[in-house]
Order: structure tokens, then C-alpha cells, then sequence
């Protein structure tokens, strides 16, 4: 639910700003703060849902959301205090996100976590396809300031599911030490970068960069495929939406009918799988081509669903929200800079090279940790038969 209002919220911040200011460079500058809060508060607050509660680090980021989403709801709202409570929104996501990557695997042991995450992962693509297919014509309909009520009135209705169907649980910390933020940051720095394997599972996740560069610049290249019977708009929201489409059933099969041991042994092949397909566009083919390799792309990209699980595994509980933390970060930097990168590029080699090279330079980033990964999970048993003999 408040997914949803938040893509409710991107139209009409979009729309409402474009109004006010007439400036498509003010316009870009407030989507790109949905981009460096989380970047920032990310490793800084992530760290607190390991101290405190995590469902009360979830209710009181809700509540507090709520109460700012509502005030940008109030027309006369100067552009200025729009810019700084879209900052703030945005930012109190990060400790939120952390603490329910945290808390997910404390409510679902064992595989039922990767099923778990897998609807998860199906419901939040399809929320956003939902979100996009129809907040132009909802905007157009109420209005911007009224959809950002309706997005006030979601994270409302999710502090109301957290009361009512998750149950109290201590905070995770077992001592009453209390670290500054830049302290918790650097130590979960060394915990996730200081482990080889846990080192190779966040790049990745951070691979999502090569794949979801092509969504970026959808829109030039809807325009190289657009048709009198297929306009431009509608080009660029079948693209849009076959990475998506892709992820859902991908995440669907992945989980359903493979093995929590296979799936460890193919994710080095699911994430080749992700960025291969994309580098058929260097021939330019025909639209339907397009659309079949980029929800090929999509189904490699559940790959994350075991990467996600072997992280979880190997992240000690009473850590698992900085963890979660700097890895969410990393992602919405590699995302935010492989889209600037991408469209940058795209203006001057155009869109169908880029994503050929993106699909390029994935496979073989992809290759590359998968072979790390093949290292990591031999290198154990290697050990064990040595100590045997």
C-alpha cells in the first residue's frame, strides 16, 4: 500500500513541481532527492534498527512520513520546503527499509524467507507497474495534492498493519553500548567488506546496475520503435514494464521449483542470464525482439533471491540492519549513476549500442563473480577433505 502511493507520489511531485516552477531542471533536481537520501542515510541511520526495536523503528518512520507527506499535501507549500520534505521522506526510508529486510528473516525461517521474499519481491514489481500504468491518469484526475494525501493516508495504513499483524520483539543488540552513527557505519563496513563471501554476494547485488540501466532510457529508445500503430508513449511503457513482467515470473519459478541448494549453485548463471539478453539490441531488432529480451533479462535477475538468502545466512542478527543498510545504499548509487551514465551515453551513441554495452559489461562482471562465488563455496569443503586425509 504504500508502495503504491509512493509512485502516486513520484507523478505528482513531477507534475506539481513542473507546474510551480515551469523548469524541467528543478523538476529532475527533485526526482534526483529521491535518489542521495538514501545514499546518505542508508549506512548512518540503517545502524538504528539493530539498536531499538525494529517494528518501532518501522511505526515511528511511518508515522513521521505520514505526517510529512501530509504537510506537502497542503497547496502554498513553498518549493523550497517541498524540496527539504521530499529530502526527508525519503530518508527516513533507509532506517525503515533496514529494519524490515532485518525483521523479515526473524518472522520466516528458513526457506520459507526466500518464498517469502519472492512475493515480496512479485508484489512490489507488480505495485509498480501499477503505479506507473495508472498515476498519470489518476493525477489527471485529482489532481496532485490529493494524490500526495492518498500517499500521507498509505503509510498511515502500514503503521496500522505493523500494530496489528507483527508482534512485539526485542531490539537485537545484546549489549547497552551505544555508538555513535559514524561508529555503527564503520563497523558494518568492515563486517560486509572484510568477508570475502559476504564481499561477492553485495557486488551481486550491486549488478542490478548493468540491467536496470536500459529502464533509464526507455524513452529514447521508444522513440527508434514507435509506429503509427504503436506510439512512443505506449512503446515506452511496454518497455518499462517487460524487466518487471520478467522479475515476477522469475522470481515466481525460482523459488517455487528450485532448491535452496541449486539455487546457490545457478545464481552465477541467473545473473549472466540478466545482462545477456540486452546485448541483442547492438543488431536493433524489431520491437517484439526488444520485449523478449528484456523479460529474459528481468527472469535472470532472481538471481537476487539466493544471493539475498546466502546474505542473510552469513550477517549475524544483531548486525543485519546495518548490513541490509549499506547494501541498499550501494544499490541506489549504482542504479542512480548507471542511469546518468546511460542516458549521458545514449545522447551520443544512441540508446540501442548502450544497452548492448551495459549487457556487455554485465556478463562479464557477472562471469567474473561468479567464479568468485564457485571459489568461496569449494574452498570450505576443500578445507574439510584436507583435515580428513
Amino acid at each position: 500500500m504504500s508502495l503504491l502511493g509512493d509512485q502516486l507520489a513520484q507523478v505528482a511531485l513531477a507534475v506539481l513541481v513542473y507546474d510551480r516552477t515551469g523548469s524541467a531542471l528543478a523538476t529532475a533536481a527533485v526526482y534526483a532527492l529521491t535518489y542521495l537520501p538514501s545514499i546518505i542515510g542508508g549506512p548512518l541511520l540503517a545502524g538504528l534498527a539493530d539498536r531499538f526495536a525494529r517494528r518501532a523503528v518501522m511505526l515511528t518512520c511511518d508515522l513521521l512520513r505520514a505526517a510529512l507527506v501530509g504537510v506537502m499535501a497542503v497547496p502554498g507549500v513553498p518549493f523550497w520546503a517541498l524540496c527539504a520534505l521530499v529530502f526527508l521522506v525519503v530518508l527516513l526510508g533507509a532506517p525503515f527499509s533496514a529494519a524490515r529486510a532485518a525483521l523479515l528473516p526473524e518472522v520466516l525461517k528458513g526457506d520459507a524467507y526466500v518464498l517469502g521474499s519472492a512475493l515480496q519481491n512479485m508484489t512490489n514489481q507488480g505495485v509498480q507497474m501499477l503505479g506507473f500504468a495508472t498515476g498519470g491518469a489518476l493525477i489527471a484526475t485529482m489532481g496532485p495534492y490529493r494524490a500526495l494525501a492518498i500517499d500521507a493516508a498509505t503509510f498511515l495504513a502500514s503503521a496500522l498493519v505493523l500494530v496489528t499483524g507483527v508482534s512485539r520483539r526485542p531490539a537485537a543488540a545484546r549489549d547497552d553500548s551505544r555508538p555513535s552513527m559514524w561508529a555503527m557505519t564503520a563497523s558494518g563496513a568492515r563486517l560486509v567488506f572484510g568477508s570475502r563471501r559476504l564481499r561477492t554476494l553485495v557486488l551481486f547485488a550491486w549488478l542490478c546496475g548493468f540491467y536496470i540501466l536500459p529502464e533509464g532510457i526507455a524513452a529514447p529508445y521508444a522513440a527508434r520503435l514507435a509506429t503509427d500503430a504503436l506510439p512512443a508513449p505506449v512503446v515506452t511503457g511496454l518497455l518499462m514494464a517487460a524487466m518487471p513482467a520478467g522479475t515476477v515470473v522469475g522470481a515466481f519459478l525460482f523459488s517455487r521449483f528450485v532448491s535452496p541448494e541449486r539455487r546457490l549453485r545457478l545464481m552465477g548463471w541467473m545473473a549472466i542470464l540478466s545482462c545477456a539478453p540486452l546485448i541483442v539490441t547492438a543488431i536493433r531488432p524489431p520491437l517484439a525482439v526488444v520485449l523478449a529480451a528484456w523479460v529474459l533479462s528481468g527472469i535472470g535477475g532472481a538471481y537476487q533471491l539466493a544471493a539475498n538468502a546466502a546474505f542473510v545466512q552469513h550477517v549475524p542478527a544483531e548486525r543485519r540492519a546495518q548490513a541490509f543498510g549499506l547494501v541498499q545504499s550501494g544499490l541506489m548509487a549504482v542504479q542512480g549513476v548507471g542511469i546518468l551514465v546511460g542516458g549521458f551515453a545514449a545522447e551520443r551513441l544512441g540508446p540501442e549500442p548502450v544497452v548492448a554495452l551495459a549487457g556487455f559489461a554485465g556478463v562479464i562482471s557477472a562471469a567474473v563473480l561468479a567464479m568468485l562465488w564457485a571459489e568461496s563455496r569449494d574452498k570450505p569443503a576443500r578445507l574439510g577433505a584436507r583435515a580428513t586425509a
